[in-house]
């Protein structure tokens, strides 16, 4: 087979094809074993028709065809491997030369056109140091969990003044466009100061009593109106405030297993130093990945960059095509970072002689359907059916590389080495003895799995 490459792009290559005879022959015979079983020949017993009578019968066009659908797939799959090159997204084929029979010496012969990942050089990682922040648990942080606990223990009170911020009001609205009433909720309950209902909600409300009413200018913000002004009547049914519980003994012993205020507070200051320390790993990961990132110009393929900001803004907006200039930006942005970080951590992953076992992507996937109530087997089988193994492969060689790379670093914190070892867990756990190189060891799982349910 020969192959040559062309660069259109840094991140786009053309690879044209040639296929010896010898090579694209198995794919012929399978294409007239395939057929044989599907048809009746007299004389013959089905799927024990001669291929040249198959060739006689059908044409040799079309037993060409079959092979061509079946061969390039799996003779680009090849040709990437021997190039070394990494697609990105789905390749664009074209079949340029085809045999026009069984004696034709002319070479199976076609091109596909694919964004490839771009070659980075990462910096060496042994020996790498990297500074981050000591994990800091402040008394205000322990003060602010402690109040949202006691704010679960407090109660709603009625009170005979003016709502003001903090109050919850109980209302009635109703909107008018043009002097028709377009939308009325009754028994509303609201916090002043939320800001989660309708813009000037908040102003209108504060100072009004409980059987006081107002109306204000406002824009809907769902509905058959979305984004339309409209004129809002509200009117106070009640005001409510909040009566929050004493910070004492008997406080700490109603809301938790405690017997005193300061038991909690060491309790409540004990879970904010492990979140500190979570926090202090995320801060140690994605300085791990600057630090690599350092001075390197990685270029984003630009198909695959576009799907990504389309996914992007599907989750900003209900109606991608009405996205907002500050929504585009922002979609773009992230889908930029998102892809960028994957070519890093694939990068890495390969630097790291990273290898993914097939219980590695079981697990994975096992624990993602557990993640959602699903049953692992049946989500692990869908995984498959819908071909989104190979992402899933890609997804656990990209955690594995980032945690070989972390583990080969040495991180500190005011000068004293940091130990990430919870959350970065010991590279011997991982070690399996079962490679898998593609889909089809997976595949076998699930076939058996599937035979299993089937019983």
């Amino acid at each position: 087979m020969k192959i040559s490459v062309r660069n259109l792009e840094p991140t786009k290559v053309k690879l044209t094809i040639t296929v010896e005879p010898e090579e694209f022959d198995p794919y012929l015979d399978a294409a007239r074993k395939d057929i044989a079983k599907q048809v009746n020949v007299p004389g013959f017993r089905k799927g024990h028709v001669p291929g040249k009578i198959i060739d006689q019968r059908f044409g040799f066009g079309a037993v060409a065809g079959e092979a061509v659908n079946d061969g390039v797939p799996e003779l680009y799959s090849k040709a990437l491997e021997e190039k070394k090159i990494h697609p990105m997204a789905q390749p664009e084929f074209d079949v340029v030369e085809v045999p026009q029979s069984a004696k034709d010496e002319t070479k199976l012969k076609f091109t596909a056109t694919v964004e490839r990942r771009p070659e980075i050089e990462l910096p060496e990682i042994d020996g790498m140091e990297i500074a981050i922040a000591a994990p800091e648990v402040k008394d205000e942080d322990v003060d602010k969990r402690l109040e949202a606990l006691r704010q679960r223990f407090g109660t709603l009170v009625g009170v005979d003044r003016p709502a003001a911020k903090g109050d919850f009001a109980n209302i009635d609205l109703s909107a008018e466009i043009d002097g028709e009433t377009v939308d009325s909720q009754e028994g509303v309950s609201y916090e002043l100061g939320s800001n989660t209902m309708l813009d000037g909600l908040d102003e209108a409300l504060d100072g009004l009593s409980a059987g006081e009413e107002t109306t204000f200018e406002g824009t809907l913000e769902a509905g058959e109106h979305e984004g339309e002004k409209a004129t809002v009547k509200v009117k106070v049914n009640s005001v409510k405030a909040e009566e929050l519980p004493e910070l004492d003994d008997d406080f700490a012993q109603e809301a938790s297993e405690f017997d005193t205020l300061e038991e909690l507070k060491a309790d409540i200051r004990k879970a904010a130093g492990e979140d500190a320390k979570g926090r202090q790993a995320t801060e140690a990961r994605d300085a791990f990945l600057a630090k690599l990132a350092e001075g390197l110009e990685i270029p984003v393929p630009k198909g695959v960059k576009a799907a990504a900001v389309e996914e992007h803004l599907k989750g900003l907006t209900p109606d991608p095509e009405k996205a907002t200039d500050e929504q585009k930006q922002q979609a773009e942005e992230g889908a930029e970072k998102e892809i960028k970080d994957q070519i890093l951590l694939d990068t890495l992953a390969e630097k790291m002689n990273v290898e993914v076992s097939q219980a590695d992507v079981f697990n994975f996937l096992a624990s993602i359907a557990q993640q959602y109530g699903m049953d692992p087997n049946a989500f692990i089988q869908a995984i498959i059916k819908n071909g989104q193994l190979g992402s899933a492969v890609q997804e656990v060689g990209r955690s594995k590389g980032l945690l070989a790379g972390m583990r080969a670093v040495k991180f500190t914190a005011n000068g004293e080495e940091v130990d990430l070892s919870a959350f970065l867990g010991d590279a011997a756990e991982e070690e399996e003895a079962e490679s898998v190189e593609a889909a089809s060891a997976a595949a076998a799982v699930a076939d058996e799995l599937s035979a299993k349910d089937g019983e």
